[in-house]
């Protein structure tokens, strides 16, 4: 079992990292952030709502996921989340994670969990992992999905005494889920065990969304005054909030250059939800495809619910904008109710009311300065 200590430093190190990255995506217009790549599309679940997965697909073989994870190097790409389908399915996973860190990048993992054990966490510490993200739809299994708490919850205990990388469990409401409180139980057991949380909410098959339903949007509020991200709280207030109420959002999606969706096939495309678009081998991949996809309109954007790609943005907002971005931060807090967390009015300290913000801007403007 690992000590308190040793997760702390671990915990220390990551944080460290972390700035490194955020620092160098602040430099450069076109590095991408984040990039989500399947090495396989095999699930061992069958989930009604999702469109991500198969039940036949081979592995992609490890030699050829290594050299891809060598090209989003060379790209300068910052974070590597592995997705599917179930990632763990793949047979030499710990090697593909260990060829994202040796490249000094970020190294992630989203899992539906089943196939987690003691071992296998011990496992995962080994290659190097950063960070792990499960979503969970239900306390109970039932026809739209076995995601369960119920089913999960010794997972999430193994991972409690044995993980060294952060863990991170999504909630979620929107169509499909009937017991909207269920998400509310599952982010106070997140929190109970030491992880953090987030909600989602579930997108139709076009990766758009309606308004949230009365209950749910009780269940999403309360959810939100949990202790959470600095990057979680913007999200909600800057993009969510919006989408949840039935209101599109005005922004530039920088799918295809600062965030990428690689497939099992070796494409490029917006995000999970837009595959085709632009459909470019990764190996082709470069610096015009970057600066061209930064810039281009996506017109599935207003009404977008895919929350990586929205955060990337809002790294970009915070780079190109970054007193309007905080000020609309405490704003948005402020029009729904609530306060904005800490680690806002820290920024808007910083660089709006407190004496030594004039230096927090100078600073920041020549952080952003385009290369």
């Amino acid at each position: 079992m690992l000590t308190r200590s040793r997760r702390a430093i671990a915990a220390a190190g990551r944080k460290t990292r972390l700035a490194r990255v955020i620092a160098a995506a602040l430099a450069s217009p076109y590095r991408p952030i984040l990039a989500q790549v399947v090495p396989t599309r095999r699930c061992n679940l069958s989930c009604a709502y999702c469109n991500e997965y198969d039940k036949v697909s081979s592995p992609v073989p490890t030699e050829t996921m290594l050299k891809r994870i060598d090209r989003l190097a060379a790209l300068g790409t910052l974070n590597v989340d592995l997705s599917g389908g179930e990632p763990l399915l793949h047979p030499d996973l710990d090697d593909i994670i260990s060829r994202i860190r040796r490249h000094g990048m970020f190294a992630g993992l989203l899992t539906n969990g089943y196939l987690l054990t003691p071992a296998r966490i011990e496992r995962l510490n080994r290659a190097g992992l950063d960070r792990l993200q499960i979503s969970i739809d239900n306390v109970a299994p039932d026809a739209v999905s076995h995601k369960s708490l119920k089913v999960l919850d010794q997972k999430l205990r193994s991972l409690a005494r044995h993980a060294e990388f952060d863990v991170s469990i999504n909630s979620v409401l929107g169509s499909g889920v009937s017991r909207p409180g269920d998400a509310l139980v599952i982010a106070k057991r997140a929190l109970e065990l030491g992880f953090g949380t987030s909600v989602g909410v579930i997108h139709d098959g076009s990766g758009q969304m309606v308004p949230l339903a009365p209950e749910a949007r009780l269940v999403y509020d309360t959810i939100s005054t949990l202790g959470r991200s600095f990057y979680s709280h913007a999200h909600d207030s800057l993009f969510q909030g919006n989408l949840i109420d039935g209101r599109p959002n005005s922004w530039q999606c920088r799918a295809g250059s600062r965030y990428l969706y690689v497939c099992e096939d070796g494409l490029v495309h917006w995000c999970s939800q837009q595959r085709g678009y632009p459909g470019i081998p990764l190996d082709e991949y470069g610096q015009r495809d970057l600066e061209r996809e930064n810039k281009s309109t996506k017109s599935c954007a207003p009404t977008c619910t895919v929350s990586c790609v929205h955060r990337v943005a809002l790294l970009d907002d915070l780079r190109d904008r970054p007193l309007a971005t905080i000020d609309g931060l405490v704003a948005a807090h402020r029009l729904r109710g609530g306060r904005p967390p800490v680690s806002v009015g820290v920024l808007r300290w910083m660089f709006l009311t407190g004496r030594p913000s004039h230096l927090f801007r100078r600073l920041a403007m020549l952080a952003a300065r385009p290369t």
